[in-house]
């Protein structure tokens, strides 16, 4: 095997530094998107089924969701470790990898998209009435007066 392979790579912040790091923070990178995409196709399917009509959110959406959910946990630790080794490399070295910046700005976008088709659909099945009520925040933590009674107590003083 290879000293190039991933599973060859010395411990973050191990004598090795800057550029195992980055190759790892690479791969990292790669594989969260690829969980990203599976996850913002399951996300469009539940957009589909809404639109056409579905009652509630086919099954098989909602089981692929549960899921990908502790890899992308698993992921996202990863990603916290590598953030920080990335951080401390200085801006020239970062400067040097456009790759990395480059997939970063592609995984933040692919985010934005599912977070948004996410809300969408969410606003579509309460307009439907189709969120479980254990799923529905209480009332008293909404707050409908909170801003108003924030500006009551704040003039007060």
């Amino acid at each position: 095997m290879s000293s190039n392979q991933p599973s060859d790579f010395p411990p973050q912040g191990g004598p090795a530094g800057g550029i195992l790091d980055v190759a790892r923070l690479r791969v990292e990178l790669e594989r969260h998107g690829a969980l990203c995409q599976e996850l913002l196709s399951i996300v469009e399917q539940e957009g589909q089924a809404l639109r056409s009509g579905a009652e509630g959110l086919p099954d098989d959406c909602r089981d692929a969701k549960k899921r990908l959910l502790p890899m992308l946990s698993e992921s996202l630790a990863h990603l916290r470790q590598s953030r920080l080794a990335w951080q401390q490399l200085d801006a020239d070295e970062r400067a040097r990898h456009p790759a990395i910046k480059s997939l970063l700005q592609k995984l933040q976008d692919l985010i934005m998209k599912i977070v948004i088709l996410d809300r969408e659909n969410e606003q579509n099945l309460l307009r439907r009435g189709l969120v479980p009520a254990r799923h529905l925040p209480p009332a008293r933590s909404q707050q409908p007066h909170f801003v108003a009674d924030l500006y009551r107590r704040q003039g007060s003083r």
